[in-house]
Order: structure tokens, then C-alpha cells, then sequence
């Protein structure tokens, strides 16, 4: 039992010093190639010209280089080849037993992270290069939302074909059959949650947010006894820790692509690994633990249907919802510290009904 904490607490640790060791390297790099925005958000996620939101994120004045995600992931890495070379190079019972990278709980999880912090690597590099453009650079939306889709496609039938998970479980029902449904299934969360990455907006919002999701599912795993998965969600905390010790404000870098869909991705991966493959309700308690998530997403979608079919007429200021309390007057550390207080209560609250359930 001691060794199984350590197991969780150390690469927490490992990975937040790692992060405060590597952000000073990755900053100068970042300010000394001017990696921001050259071009402000001018429009709405539905096209239209949108004054409130450019006058909130003013990026061509602010000039905060964006990328900041390498941080996290880059951590994330550092030290599960770390722990891993010592367990190797040392191969003694204990650091053995420390070794969370193992093929039936972190091998996907780690994919998922890697691979979506690289493709949104390669969108944040073009978005900063972009300058004569009316819309930001970037890969298009088109674009990432296929790679979203073809990588969640893989791993979606990865838990069906070679996991045999054919099921999710319900909270005080059990385990409800959906066969090779699970796939579309995984798809779904997996682009809604990557739609959530527009929580991004705010320095500081998203490190706490993501902070306190990773600790929920760590919390799950841990006492479902997926040892290996509860130690790579707490390393994933520990580097998102390092990584908000420098974007509270005034924020040294933005998260960005390479930090958001890498996070999301990995996130949707951890719902259906502590679902029935552990034998709990990891899917179902998704929207209470990522509560932050769900209602930027939904904010989005009202307003765009109230636009669409309402004559125009809008149900917030501007949309996401946190750009709206911003609009409304609230500076953007309120904001952020009630954001980070609804995120630890709910997830909290999707523990326990996952405990219980």
C-alpha cells in the first residue's frame, strides 16, 4: 500500500520540478522568437465580426507567446523516461515497482497525450507565423477535428478490438452493453472535449481546471486499483502545476493547441479506461468532474443557436461563458479563482458518486 502512494505521489513531484526547471529554457525561446499571436481574434466561433471578444484578448498588444503546453507534456515525458531508465539501468524491486509505464494502462493514455500535443505543436508554430490574415493562422478547424477523429477512431477501436470493452458503467445500474458502439462512443467525447480546449482563454483558467480533473481521475484509478494510471494522472498534475506557477497572471506563455488537445484527448482516454475496463463509472461521471468543460462547450452552442434562430438576438454578451463574465465586468482573475473553486467542488462530487456508484 506505501509503495503504491509513492508510486503516485513521486512522478507528481518529479514532473512539477522538472516543469519549474525546463519553463525558464522554453520562455526565452519562445519571447526570443516572438511565438504570438500577430494578429488578434477578430470574429465569433460562428464567423461573425465580434468587437467584445478582440477588445478581451487584445493579442497583437498583449504579445504573450503561446506554446506554453510543451511545458506540461514535455514534463509529462522527462520523467516517465526517467523513472522508466532507472528501472532499467537499477532494476532493484523498488524502482520496479515505481515504473507506472506499462502496455495495460499508460501505453494509450501516453499516445493520446503525445499525439495531440504534436499536432497542436504544429498548429501553434503556424498560427504564430501567420501574419497578413484577416483570421488567425493555424492548422484549419477542419483539419484538427479529422485528426481528433481519426486518432480517437484508433483508440476507440483499440478498447473494442484488442480490450474487448463492449460496455460502459451507469452509476448505481451497472454495466450497460453497447457492443461496437463503444467506438462511436469514444469519437464523440473525444471532439466534444477537444471543443472544450477553448477554455484556454483566460490566464491561469485552464492549469486550474485541467489540475483538478487529473486529480479526480487519479483519485478513480487509484481506488480501482489501476496503480500505473493513477500515477500518470498525478504526474500530468504535477507538470500542469509547474505549468500555472507561470501562467497565473500576468501569464508568461498561453497553454495553446500543443497543451489543450493533447490534455482533452487524454482526458476522454482516462473516462473509458476507469469505466468498465476498471470496473467503475469513469464515462458517466465525465460531466460532473469536468462541469468547466461541458458548460464552455454548451455556451457556445446556445449562442450560436440563438444567433441562428433567433434573429440574432443572443443569450450572452459574447460566448464562451468565461469571456462573458469578463464582459460583464468581472476582472479575469474573479473569474479564474471561481472557475477553479466549481472545478475542484465537481470534481470532488465525481468522485464520490464514483466511488459509490
Amino acid at each position: 500500500m506505501i509503495i503504491d502512494v509513492v508510486k503516485v505521489f513521486l512522478p507528481a513531484t518529479v514532473a512539477f520540478f522538472i516543469g519549474m526547471l525546463i519553463t525558464p529554457i522554453l520562455t526565452h525561446y519562445l519571447y526570443k522568437f516572438k511565438a504570438w499571436k500577430k494578429r488578434g481574434v477578430q470574429e465569433t466561433v460562428d464567423g461573425l465580426d465580434s468587437p467584445i471578444t478582440r477588445a478581451l484578448h487584445q493579442d497583437e498588444t498583449k504579445k504573450t507567446p503561446r506554446m506554453g503546453g510543451i511545458v506540461i507534456w514535455g514534463s509529462a515525458l522527462i520523467t516517465t523516461l526517467l523513472i522508466f531508465f532507472i528501472s532499467k539501468l537499477f532494476p532493484v524491486e523498488v524502482t520496479q515497482k515505481l515504473d507506472f509505464f506499462s502496455r495495460n494502462q499508460t501505453w494509450i493514455p501516453f499516445f493520446a497525450l503525445l499525439v495531440g500535443a504534436g499536432v497542436g505543436l504544429i498548429d501553434d508554430i503556424y498560427e504564430v507565423s501567420q501574419r497578413g490574415s484577416r483570421r488567425a493562422g493555424g492548422l484549419s478547424l477542419t483539419f484538427r477535428l479529422s485528426i481528433v477523429g481519426a486518432v480517437a477512431l484508433f483508440i476507440g477501436g483499440w478498447f473494442y478490438f484488442k480490450l474487448d470493452v463492449v460496455s460502459l458503467g451507469i452509476p448505481f445500474y451497472g454495466d450497460f452493453f453497447i457492443g461496437p458502439l463503444i467506438i462511436p462512443a469514444f469519437i464523440l467525447v473525444a471532439l466534444a472535449l477537444y471543443a472544450s480546449g477553448i477554455i484556454d482563454g483566460i490566464d491561469g483558467l485552464s492549469g486550474g481546471v485541467f489540475a483538478a480533473i487529473f486529480t479526480a481521475y487519479a483519485a478513480i484509478a487509484f481506488y480501482q486499483q489501476q496503480i500505473d494510471l493513477a500515477a500518470f494522472s498525478a504526474m500530468l498534475v504535477g507538470s500542469i502545476l509547474a505549468f500555472l506557477w507561470f501562467n497565473i497572471p500576468p501569464a508568461r506563455f498561453y497553454m495553446s493547441e500543443t497543451g489543450t488537445m493533447g490534455l482533452t484527448l487524454t482526458v476522454a482516454v482516462l473516462a473509458f479506461m476507469t469505466d468498465s475496463l476498471g470496473g467503475g463509472v469513469g464515462v458517466f461521471v465525465l460531466p460532473i468532474i469536468a462541469l468547466p468543460l461541458v458548460v464552455t462547450v454548451l455556451s457556445v452552442i446556445i449562442q450560436v443557436l440563438s444567433k441562428r434562430f433567433r434573429g440574432g438576438k443572443t443569450v450572452f454578451l459574447v460566448s464562451p461563458l468565461h469571456n462573458h463574465f469578463q464582459a460583464l465586468g468581472w476582472p479575469g482573475y474573479k473569474v479564474t479563482m471561481r472557475y477553479w473553486i466549481i472545478s475542484m467542488i465537481f470534481a470532488i462530487l465525481g468522485v464520490i458518486v464514483a466511488l459509490i456508484g
